[in-house]
């Protein structure tokens, strides 16, 4: 039984072991010439102004990539449901589903927006 999985493992094991060669050989290989301009936090072309200067950032920033990429994954979900609505094939549960879904999704964006979470200060 075993053995039907010793391809699997052997790829696995290969394709672990070329991702380590090619970073070895990658960290041997490349430049390193650091210097004070080069490890600088870099702002969309602008010079680092405030906290960024240091490197420190707000969490508020990820706060909102978070919320971001939260909201897109619903449209990811919500998209295939739309879909299935349109041929009028679809059940009263996965009605009941999705509008629990929408209602949970609906109670954390309440809740950021509560929270002061969307305010760009």
């Amino acid at each position: 039984m075993l053995l039907n999985y010793l391809p699997v493992l052997l790829m696995s094991g290969f394709a672990a072991f070329m991702a380590g060669m090619i970073l070895y050989v990658s960290s041997i290989l490349s430049p390193h010439h650091p210097y004070r301009e080069k490890l600088t936090a870099w702002e969309c072309g602008m010079e680092p102004v405030g906290d960024a200067d240091t490197g420190h950032f707000r969490v508020h920033f990820f706060i909102i990539a978070i919320l971001f990429i939260l909201f897109d994954v619903e449209t990811l979900f919500l998209l295939p449901w739309a879909v299935v609505i349109a041929d009028k094939s679809i059940s009263l549960l996965a009605y009941i589903e999705m509008f629990i879904f929408i209602g949970v999704l609906a109670v954390g964006l309440v809740y950021a927006w509560a929270k002061g979470a969307l305010d760009w200060i």
